[in-house]
């Protein structure tokens, strides 16, 4: 019964925008995470479906105390779900006094659209599609361990580690307890795509950040030099900002902005469980921070990952399939306040590279925006050639737009993204080998497929964030 009850509140919680779906399933404080998560995914790409067969069926008119979001799990795992099975409480002999009922309007419902199968009555966008193939990307925590060690404690698990990728059909290939090393990024690892580690042990002790590959690219190409001091402009949750303090090795300082006190205490959480020590948060609007205050006058460096519509994120499709491309309403507000926060950002003084980046597929909140921030500031700043074999580039026909980098589940097995590095067009000539343009990167040795074991000190800390 508890299952239940707790998934009609994050659903409620869903509707009322109250969070992501994952967020609340994780602050609900359900013992069995992925049972709950499961049964809200399902019930919620149903939705439409449910609607229907409980309006047909005249239950909520007959049942007054039933309320609509327990209606609609209850109806779900009666009729497209696994049953009852012990569960159900109270409301199980209710909902079996209809339960003839239900099943009727369903039928009928399949009738009426001409299908047989009950994931023939889901629209297009509602199926599982690519979004649902996105690998489990998961990067080591090097501020508390390494790639090594970690691989070490995967394998005396069970999990079977397959050496470093070539490419994306080694990604796609994977299956079962066996895992990679990403082939660009050398402290990220990829498992299968249904991997859930979100218990283990590694991950609760912050030697493990569950982040997707695109996700983890802001961080990589900005690639401050330990020291350095840098400005996280939209910071929560916190996952970028703990990438950014693992390539500073905690030696320098984050400034990290957010004006969400809920996401910034979380955020306080996740930094201090990954041992983060660089980094000071503020609930503050970015684009009331003074690029004069002198607190921010060695700031070089500066990630921007604006709100956004989400429009590439595929836990976004897969939880709100009906979310699909947002108003155009919608996304002239969200690029008038892109373009302000990236305009305001290349008004640091000292600044020589930003990073902008979204979670969004749509070109209005990515090139459109940093094309006319370009124009705001003639000559000042110009776009910099990153990883020139990365597959998916920037849309449009402005000059340098074929620097900016898309990412998409089709083209790259990752979250849609996109990322332009922007650099100050005049860059003094002492550059430290530390600040080695990032496009001239390449990967180091992957770790050996070792078949003699050896000791691991990659062994969870019993303090999280020590």
């Amino acid at each position: 019964m508890a299952v239940y009850t707790a998934a009609a509140a994050v659903l409620a919680g869903v509707e009322s925008r109250q969070g992501s779906l994952k967020g609340l399933v994780y602050a609900s404080n359900f013992q069995n995470v992925k049972q709950l998560y499961a049964l809200v995914c399902e019930t919620q790409r149903y939705s439409a479906v449910l609607d229907a067969v409980i309006a047909n069926a005249g239950l909520l008119r007959a049942e007054k105390k039933l309320r609509p979001h327990l209606a609609k799990v209850l109806v779900y795992d009666l009729l497209l779900g696994k049953g009852f099975r012990g569960r159900g409480g109270r409301w199980k002999p209710l909902l079996e006094r209809h339960q003839a009922r239900l099943k009727a309007e369903l039928a009928r419902l399949k009738v009426r659209q001409g299908v047989s199968r009950n994931e023939d009555l889901l629209e297009v966008g509602s199926k599982p599609g690519s979004a649902s193939q996105v690998p489990r990307f998961v990067r080591v925590n090097t501020l508390k361990t390494c790639t090594e060690d970690a691989i070490d404690y995967f394998k005396r698990q069970g999990f079977s580690y397959q050496g470093r990728a070539s490419g994306l059909e080694d990604i796609r290939a994977l299956k079962g307890k066996c895992f990679l090393l990403d082939p660009l990024l050398p402290e990220l690892l990829v498992f299968p795509a249904q991997t859930d580690l979100h218990d283990h042990p590694l991950y609760q002790a912050g030697h493990l950040i569950l982040q997707d590959k695109a996700s983890c690219l802001p961080a990589m190409l900005l690639a401050p030099p330990p020291g350095s001091h840098v400005i996280d402009a939209c910071a929560a949750p916190g996952n970028k900002t703990s990438h950014l303090a693992a390539l500073l090795q905690n030696q320098g300082k984050i400034f990290a902005f957010d004006q969400d006190a809920k996401r910034l205490a979380s955020m306080a959480t996740l930094l201090a469980r990954a041992g983060v020590s660089c980094c000071e948060l503020a609930e503050q609007d970015f684009l009331a921070v003074s690029p004069s205050d002198q607190r921010y006058c060695q700031v070089q460096y500066i990630l921007l990952d604006p709100s956004c519509s989400g429009s590439g994120m595929p836990s976004r499709q897969l939880e709100e399939p009906k979310a699909g491309t947002p108003s155009p309403e919608r996304l002239r507000a969200l690029a008038a306040f892109q373009q302000r926060a990236l305009s305001h950002a290349l008004t640091f003084p000292a600044l020589r590279r930003l990073v902008y980046s979204t979670c969004s597929v749509c070109q209005e909140e990515n090139e459109d925006v940093v094309q006319a921030a370009l124009q705001q500031s003639p000559g000042a700043f110009r776009l910099a050639p990153v990883l020139p074999s990365w597959p998916h580039r920037g849309l449009g026909a402005f000059p340098g737009v074929e620097h900016c980098l898309r990412a998409s589940p089709e083209t790259t097995l990752t979250g849609g993204f996109f990322i332009a590095v922007l650099e100050r067009a005049e860059v003094p000539s002492s550059v430290s080998q530390a600040e080695a343009p990032v496009s001239e990167l390449t990967p180091g040795p992957a770790p050996k497929r070792r078949k003699r074991r050896r000791k691991a000190t990659a062994a969870p800390s019993t303090q999280p964030g020590t």
